[in-house]
């Protein structure tokens, strides 16, 4: 019998994970503790929505939340690039660098000051290693060109494109390949032909395209997912609800953890 495979999904959610997010790597810890195995962490930093990299941090001083996101190159990036895409500004980080001090601890500004990437996935990736949260999990990422390249074929889908000299990703409907320019409005961009490389799954087609690559036995859900994931289209899964955290939207910010 093959070992569980246990998996929890979210996309690259800032410079510090938020706290629904360290729960779903407790309850993956908890869960290795009682029945084995190994933890995946699907990474999907295919999503191009810049607003999910945003920290919601609490001012040391006056006690109030204050949000901190990347700043990208420019809007095109910012509205339509794959967060695996986004490219950060130079002066960010000396900017967030010197405001830190008042929103977190100095443990954790000392894991900032040494991430070096400009990439907005490999800067959250690299902090989420720093901060010890990483360790003994494999990681798995939606951009991933081979791994794309294994899964299932999904009709519903994005498909990253070139347009004004950036990557965007654009969403497949009647035949072609279009961006979101806000409420019912989109706009096509020209693709000359799609490789499977390219291809990543819309929320709904999400579940099955990951499982066809990590084969998991155990899935952690957050509460948003539970309402939207299928989850008889993987009978083969056994689902397990995320443990309970407060400020679940806000920051994590401690290195120190209790597994």
């Amino acid at each position: 019998m093959s070992e569980p495979v246990i998996c929890f999904g979210q996309q690259p959610c800032g410079i510090f994970p938020n706290r629904f997010v360290f729960s779903k790597i407790r309850t993956a810890r908890r869960l290795q503790s009682e029945i084995g195995g190994k933890i995946i962490f699907f990474l999907h930093d295919s999503d191009h929505d810049h607003r999910e990299t945003c920290s919601k941090l609490t001012n040391r001083h006056t006690n109030k939340i204050e949000r901190v996101n990347f700043e990208v190159l420019n809007k095109t990036q910012k509205l339509y690039s794959p967060l695996y895409c986004k490219t950060i500004k130079p002066e960010w980080k000396e900017k967030t660098r010197r405001c830190l001090p008042n929103l977190v601890g100095p443990e954790c500004v000392d894991v900032f000051s040494d991430v070096e990437s400009d990439n907005v996935t490999e800067f959250c990736i690299e902090m989420y290693r720093g901060m010890g949260l990483m360790d003994g999990i494999e990681l798995v990422r939606s951009s991933d060109p081979e791994l794309r390249k294994q899964a299932i074929d999904v009709d519903d889908h994005f498909a990253d494109v070139p347009y004004e000299g950036e990557t965007v990703r654009a969403r497949f409907k009647d035949g072609g390949y279009y961006l979101y320019k806000g409420g019912s409005n989109y706009f096509e961009v020209p693709v000359d032909g799609i490789e499977k490389s390219q291809i990543s799954p819309t929320r709904d087609t999400r579940l099955l395209w990951m499982q066809s690559i990590v084969h998991c036995t155990h899935y952690v859900t957050g509460a948003g997912e539970t309402q939207y994931l299928n989850t008889e289209e993987a009978p083969e899964i056994e689902f397990v609800k995320r443990d309970d955290i407060d400020r679940s939207g806000e920051a994590y910010t401690d290195i120190d953890h209790e597994w």
